[in-house]
């Protein structure tokens, strides 16, 4: 609520754009300035606004969110009241937990929030507490997999490259390795790995990485050979040393829980919006610099694959940003934040940034920042800081650095002076609103493992990376590649998994392989969609023929196939029927058609967008770019109804401006007739007792005169009651108008909801002459044999 010029807090609301947000903001403000207060009610409400937020968590305090109660009893509140802080105040902890719910039900009553809205915020969003390195809460399994970046962050260099020297530097860090990007033989060993796995598109997981370590992708680093560059003995010392730290028994819980995806963290399987608090308060320094490193890394490589908006699509939260931004030092997680507070404004991410002390931040990082929450601060230093922020942030603008001074030394508790550079008008002081989460304060790891024990059980219970199984083949098993007749098209797939056992073998197994590229296309819907195919179909050893109906998907692209196997590797002899060279112009005709009638595309429609799916996108995705699009659509259609309210109100307000003229000038006409008219009376009162017989005729026509003026008064009189109901009725259209207005703001914000939105699927068959077949051959499929067969 806005804090007028006295202070005083006034009914009239504050708010914010979600819009604004995607130029980011900043909270700053001493301990006890209810800057966690204020970051805990900006979650709320863009998580009743379907705006998913992963919230990096430090200190322990952002799980409060988790803490909802829409009963708001005391029975629900005692389970996290401190039973220390009861005894203090001389209560039991069912007493205290008692007091507590009444004073949060009317505190939430003071801000006019029913209970009612905490049932809607617990509705609008999964809230999810994450624990990296520890099972209290969700684990997060960030050394499973070195994922490959997508596409578009490879074609990306600046990208590719901050998120390559960032992995590499994390790395280091768990290894207590102070790394220089430009110096380090292992900073540049670790980045070169990096580049040529990922460069192919390809992953590396922890046993992956000490495997290219010692037998590294490339032969040259820079102009050097690999050995003079880093000799093998001294590659092999590093290798050890991450093998150390993968076998110590307190690493474990890096390796287990969910991946670390930035799509699962924002979003649930079908779309709903998350709020994933990562908590890191249990971890040490260098433990949670590499968590947030991989974590913005990861949410970077997320951003860019998005489709750009001017709307707010997410939000990063970081509750205290001490140590992770400085303004002279490079920790690896300094360049991500700068280039996410550069960039990601054009894919509508947010970031919000929290700090006790500004000069712990990057000026850049401060300058770049289109909205701040100033609290009470601490120090002058701290004052100068943040003006001389505000005026980098302002630049081009008028900057009253004097006013803002005096402001910024008045505010108290709870109070805040808003400053967006979207807002024409002077910065507003307000004060933040009781939040719809119980603060108890921060969390144990204890009451982190109670409020997320189902949900951690049931993350634990699956794997981080799921892997088909290998289907199996009785054949005879030969040592050299069976010869087959130069007309058939022969490929191998690459091993992309290690050997189990040292004494395994690798064999490779025969299976039939469908090719193919097929364009989808529709004009009713809009549809232009190519589809690359990779089947394969075992064919059995006493078959005569193949149903491509029993072909399964291959993880594989035909680029990614070789036409020669490994050396020394055996080979399952294939059915009599794939030796045939005639076989496969019948497989290659059996699979055009088996690809125009059973091979449909399925899509689905929203008609109330006129909006389709893509091919392979999820319902849970589609329905997050359908919000998305809706609130795209939304924003406009906003700024289209302020523009034609502004008109409206600017009408009403002039016309009340003059009405309130009116009664002034009524007033003053009002008075000047009472002095005129009190005038004129008593000089006819002393006409008529101590003048002569004209003066008392006279006398007797002034009074007539007076009397005609108090008739005038009269008439004055009701003008003013006329003015003033007029300037009331003039206040109530203003009213009206206002109202009006806001019901209309609120009809578009409730105008579409992705979630529930009915969506209808539409099929789509390719036509022959959309059909390309550009292989059907034999495909060498790679396997490990052990010692036991």
């Amino acid at each position: 609520r806005v804090i007028d010029d006295d202070g005083n807090e006034t009914p009239e609301p504050v708010l914010y754009d979600s819009k604004d947000l995607t130029t980011h903001a900043v909270i700053i403000g001493m301990t006890g300035s209810g800057k966690t207060g204020l970051g805990i009610g900006l979650i709320e409400e863009a998580a009743i606004d379907n705006i998913p937020v992963i919230a990096i968590d430090p200190k322990g305090d952002m799980g409060n969110m988790l803490l909802t109660f829409p009963e708001m009893r005391g029975s629900d509140l005692e389970p996290w009241v401190d039973p220390q802080t009861a005894a203090n105040k001389g209560l039991t902890t069912t007493q205290f937990a008692d007091k507590q719910a009444k004073l949060w039900k009317s505190g939430l009553e003071s801000w006019n929030q029913p209970l009612e809205r905490v049932q809607k915020l617990k509705d609008s969003a999964e809230f999810n507490i994450y624990t990296p390195g520890s099972s209290a809460g969700i684990p997060v399994s960030v050394l499973q997999t070195f994922s490959a970046p997508p596409q578009a962050v490879r074609d990306d260099y600046d990208t590719y490259s901050q998120k390559i020297q960032a992995t590499a530097t994390s790395v280091l860090t768990l290894l207590s390795i102070d790394a220089d990007p430009l110096t380090s033989q292992e900073h540049i060993l670790l980045s070169n790995i990096f580049q040529a796995t990922w460069d192919k598109g390809e992953s590396l997981d922890i046993a992956g990485l000490i495997g290219a370590i010692q037998s590294p992708p490339m032969e040259r680093i820079g102009v050097m050979d690999l050995e003079s560059f880093y000799p093998s003995k001294k590659r092999f010392a590093l290798a050890m040393r991450i093998n150390g730290l993968l076998a110590s028994p307190g690493f474990a819980a890096w390796m287990q829980g969910v991946p670390l995806d930035a799509r699962q963290l924002f979003y649930t399987e079908n779309g709903k919006p998350r709020v994933s608090v990562m908590s890191i308060a249990h971890l040490d320094d260098s433990e949670r610099m590499f968590f947030v490193t991989m974590l913005l890394a990861e949410i970077i490589s997320w951003m860019r694959a998005q489709p750009g908006t001017g709307s707010l699509r997410a939000i990063l939260y970081m509750d205290e940003i001490f140590g992770y931004m400085p303004p002279t030092a490079n920790p690896p997680s300094k360049q991500l934040l700068l280039l996410l507070l550069k960039q990601a404004r054009a894919f509508g991410l947010g970031v919000v940034l929290s700090t006790q002390n500004p000069v712990d931040l990057d000026y850049k990082g401060l300058s770049n920042t289109g909205t701040w929450f100033i609290g009470r601060l601490q120090t002058e230093r701290d004052k100068m800081r943040v003006l001389e922020g505000l005026e980098g942030a302002t630049a081009g603008g008028k900057f009253d650095k004097a006013g803002m001074e005096r402001t910024l030394a008045g505010l108290g508790k709870r109070k805040f002076l808003l400053h967006n550079v979207h807002d024409s008008g002077p910065a507003d002081i307000f004060s933040t609103r009781w939040v719809l989460s119980y603060l108890a304060g921060p969390l144990t790891r204890n009451q982190i493992k109670t409020l997320m024990a189902d949900k951690a059980n049931s993350a634990a219970s699956k794997p981080a990376i799921a892997k088909p199984a290998a289907k199996t083949q009785a054949a005879s098993t030969a040592n050299r590649k069976p010869a087959l007749a130069p007309e058939i098209t022969q490929l191998f797939a690459r091993p992309t998994l290690d050997a189990t056992e040292p004494d395994s073998t690798l064999v490779y197994k025969p299976t039939l392989l469908g090719a193919a590229e097929v364009l989808y296309s529709n004009r009713t819907h809009k549809v232009e969609e190519e589809l690359e195919l990779c089947l394969g179909l075992d064919i059995d050893a006493n078959a005569v023929g193949s149903d491509w109906e029993d072909a399964e998907p291959l993880p594989l692209e035909l680029s990614d196939l070789r036409k020669r196997g490994q050396a020394g590797a055996q080979y399952l002899a294939p059915a009599p029927v794939m030796e045939k060279k005639t076989s496969y112009s019948k497989w290659e005709k059996a699979l055009k058609r088996h690809i125009r009638t059973d091979r449909e595309l399925k899509l689905l429609r929203c008609t109330e967008l006129k909006i389709s799916s893509a091919a392979g996108e999820r319902e849970g995705d589609f329905r997050i770019r359908l919000q998305t699009a809706a609130n795209e659509e939304r924003d406009i259609d906003a700024g289209k109804l302020r523009k034609k309210y502004d008109s409206k109100i600017t009408t009403l307000e002039n016309r009340i401006r003059r009405a309130e003229q009116a009664i002034d000038t009524q007033e003053a006409q009002k008075r000047q007739k009472q002095l005129d008219t009190a005038a004129s009376v008593g000089t006819a009162i002393f006409s008529a007792f101590f003048g002569g017989g004209r003066r008392r005729r006279v006398s007797a026509s002034r009074a007539s005169t007076t009397m005609r003026r108090a008739n005038a008064i009269r008439k004055e009189s009701q003008d003013v009651r006329a003015a003033e109901d007029n300037l009331e009725a003039l206040q109530v259209q203003m009213a009206d108008l206002q109202q009006e207005f806001q019901l209309e703001l609120d009809s578009l914000s409730s105008k579409f909801d992705a979630q529930n939105v009915k969506l209808e699927e539409v099929v789509i068959r390719a036509s022959s002459t959309n059909i390309h077949i550009p292989a059907v051959g034999l495909l060498w499929m790679p396997y490990w044999k052990d010692v036991d067969g």
